[in-house]
């Protein structure tokens, strides 16, 4: 049974608003038009400016809404990120047996989804209240800091139950996967096609996309010189290189593993293959490394803009120091300063090779802390897959069908595929963010990764829609 810990937030449960699951089963192309409904929604609320915000300067945060999948200045000025990060601390209190869950047990796992919940909307309001307290809008009046904080906290909620929605069986795969999904789309159609007005003049649009770029360079005889390598940020060739070159490797990847022969203990003839992938635990070491550098940038820089001057000072700067550049915060020092990647690829590397250095042996020892713990907190250490295919009637030849033989052997692969595959997202995420691809490194990882589960599904559906009778056999 759920410890006191997660019984404490049944008060506040009760009161949250919640999506009911479908009574019946939805059809595939219903749970397709929900899920373009969801999308829809999350992107015209990426374009609704805040009402009462004036006009910003540079965006300190930019590097990290790809992650969260934020707007600056919209009403997903925050994104996903109180929910990725309330979804982080429980899965990390829980796997670290600080609270017992049974996730076997309904009344437990339903404690745990609301206290997830509930503790997502503190946290949005807490983040909203540190977002307008730090400075970040400018200086508001209090009217305005009120107004802004109420659509803050009410699109954080829309996010979370359009999430629910999908989880629960109206739409398809997950709701925080289609919005980073939709973000990366959106940063890495932005980098190839986008074009900016100058004013007129001989030059009335101004090609940012390096694609765009591209054409119009040729089309004016210039020399393609200045593309090759990112300046100020800008999109280059190089960074179109390897952000093709990444998305390759990692669908390469996917398609790396080992395949343990296993039968079927009743039905003789029943053979199948059971996979262990080399990216064994899939993009979630990258989007909890990159969620925690995250929250200590944000919050190191909140902590600066507030109590520089205080008698803290000296702490605080451990966690980051901060100065303006071009009307925008940016790390100078403490530990902020080397959990940053580069905003213009391979020149910032070439400039300052120590602190990316850093950041790349930080990144990828994260990445790979996080594939081993949440080899344990998300159910797939050897012990219990051994423990399911038991539990199925599965067997692997040759062997006696009982769990220890059969661990023994996953135990062979398991371990060695999850460090393996944390070091290996967390060095194609670092390199990906030191060439300047498109939409950052964690952002390509996370997408073709989603895209990939997504593929998985929808194939899936369309077959237990053509052959019901198969359903139950996939757990349907």
């Amino acid at each position: 049974m759920a410890g006191r810990f997660l019984k404490a937030f049944a008060p506040l449960i009760r009161i949250m608003p919640e999506v009911r699951s479908p009574e019946r089963r939805v059809n595939f192309n219903e749970r397709l038009f929900w899920t373009g409904i969801a999308l829809v929604i999350f992107l015209v609320m990426s374009e609704v400016p805040l009402y009462g915000l004036g006009g910003g300067g540079g965006d300190s945060l930019a590097y990290y809404r790809v992650i969260f999948a934020s707007a600056q200045g919209t009403l997903m000025e925050l994104g996903i990120g109180p929910i990725v990060t309330a979804g982080l601390i429980l899965q990390m209190i829980a796997g670290s047996n600080f609270i017992e869950v049974d996730f076997s047990n309904p009344e437990d796992r339903s404690l745990f989804t609301g206290a997830s919940k509930v503790l997502s909307m503190i946290l949005t309001a807490f983040q909203a209240s540190a977002y307008i307290i730090s400075g970040l809008f400018g200086n508001l009046k209090f009217t305005q800091s009120l107004i802004i904080f109420a659509q803050l906290l009410a699109a954080g909620l829309i996010i979370m139950l359009l999430d629910e929605m999908i989880q629960k069986g109206w739409g398809i795969g997950s709701g925080i996967s289609l919005f980073i999904l939709a973000g990366v789309a959106r940063r890495i159609m932005l980098s190839c096609f986008s074009v900016m007005p100058v004013g007129g003049g001989s030059e009335p649009v101004r090609a940012y996309g390096i694609i765009s770029a591209l054409i119009q360079t040729a089309v004016s005889g210039g020399s393609f010189d200045h593309l090759i390598l990112s300046h100020v940020g800008y999109p280059s060739i190089i960074g179109l290189m390897t952000t093709i070159g990444v998305f390759l490797f990692v669908i390469y990847a996917q398609g790396i593993r080992v395949e343990l022969p296993i039968a079927h203990s009743r039905f003789r003839g029943f053979r199948g293959k059971y996979p262990i992938s080399l990216l064994y635990v899939s993009n979630l070491p990258v989007i909890f490394a990159s969620a925690l550098f995250g929250n200590i940038y944000m919050w190191s820089q909140f902590l600066w803009n507030n109590y520089k001057d205080s008698a803290w000072a000296q702490y605080i700067s451990l966690l980051g120091r901060f100065s303006y550049e071009e009307r925008r915060l940016v790390p100078v020092g403490g530990l902020a300063y080397y959990v940053t990647s580069p905003t213009r690829g391979f020149i910032d590397v070439m400039e300052n090779p120590v602190r990316y250095l850093i950041y790349a042996g930080i990144l990828i020892f994260f990445c790979i802390i996080f594939s081993a713990i949440w080899l344990e907190v998300g159910g797939l250490d050897p012990r219990t897959v051994a423990k399911q295919l038991v539990d199925s009637g599965m067997q692997i030849p040759g062997f006696r069908r009982s769990e220890r033989p059969i661990e023994a052997i996953l135990r062979r692969y398991i371990p060695v595929v999850t460090i393996l595959g944390g070091l290996i997202v967390g060095l194609l995420a670092v390199v990906a963010d030191f060439f300047g691809a498109f939409g950052t490194g964690t952002g390509i990882l996370l997408s073709v990764s989603i895209v990939y589960q997504y593929y998985q599904q929808l194939m899936r559906e369309r077959i237990e829609e053509m052959y019901p009778s198969l359903r139950r056999f996939l757990g349907g």
